[in-house]
């Protein structure tokens, strides 16, 4: 019963409110004084608890001697709330959008939390219209797994780069072999991971065992267009590796002291 309580709070019964209504459910008609005394609502306040149900439409008047009170059918009160709610939501929906002022593109929105970021990341992939770019990891790719499939059963072009867990696919998929993961992760401080759509969004988040896992989220169009780049070159090396092999593509950096310090982003030592 409890539950049943809680659930009509939910929708804006007061808790004593809740009680006298499930109470006249069970017998009515019947004198304030009996709800009071079947729902437990103090005799004190029943009278003021009866009055806001026979407003908000839950509850009917019986013209009696002494007066009693009658329920509004559930399915009728359910359906009356339902249009009411309806309603007022179209309502807000129109007036409030009208009041927003469109967002600045250049904000940057700071997250924190493993699923305050995840969701972000779902949620960006939900909007996405046209084309989406991941850089994902393994311990990640199952968390968003499902948000990706539902965008490519609407035709939307998905590429993504996966570290770790080569059976892991999304859509296009290209997994990340030439550098190993633990490697990768070390030289970023962490599990550096992407989701850029339709070069109009982008979240840009680092999961790491050391600290707490954070992202960015933006419409910038520099960083959602850099951040897009960035997956997409990475895409263009694992397959130029796997077309060429790493013994060349080893052979072109290693002994360049410029593209030495590019690749693994430290200095080159003679």
């Amino acid at each position: 019963m409890e539950l049943l309580f809680s659930e009509l709070q939910k929708l804006g019964f007061s808790q004593y409110e809740s009680k006298a209504y499930v109470a006249l459910l069970q017998n009515s008609p019947v004198t304030g004084y009996e709800v009071s005394k079947r729902s437990g609502v103090p005799r004190s306040m029943i009278y003021e608890v009866l009055g806001k149900l026979v407003d908000r439409g839950a509850v009917y008047l019986v013209p009696s001697e002494p007066v009693k009170y009658a329920p509004v059918p559930a399915k009728d009160m359910l359906q009356r709330m339902r249009n009411n709610l309806e309603n007022s939501m179209a309502f807000l929906e129109t007036t409030l959008e009208s009041l927003e002022r469109k967002p600045d593109l250049e904000v940057i929105v700071h997250l924190d939390g493993e699923e305050q970021v995840l969701q972000e990341m779902t949620d960006v992939i939900g909007r996405t219209q046209e084309e989406l770019w991941i850089s994902v990891w393994e311990p990640q790719v199952e968390r968003i797994k499902r948000a990706v499939e539902e965008q490519v059963s609407k035709e939307v072009s998905v590429y993504s780069i996966v570290f770790g867990g080569q059976d892991q696919r999304i859509r296009h998929t290209y997994h990340h072999n030439y550098m190993p993961p633990e490697v990768v992760q070390k030289r970023m401080g962490g599990q550096l991971t992407i989701v850029a759509r339709d070069g109009e969004e982008v979240v840009i988040a680092n999961f790491s065992d050391q600290s707490v896992p954070w992202a960015v989220k933006t419409k910038n169009p520099a960083l959602v267009l850099v951040a897009t780049e960035y997956v997409r070159h990475d895409i263009m090396i694992e397959e130029i590796t796997r077309e060429f092999g790493e013994e060349k593509l080893d052979q072109l950096w290693r002994n360049r002291p410029d593209l030495y310090q590019v690749v693994t982003g430290k200095r080159f030592n003679l």
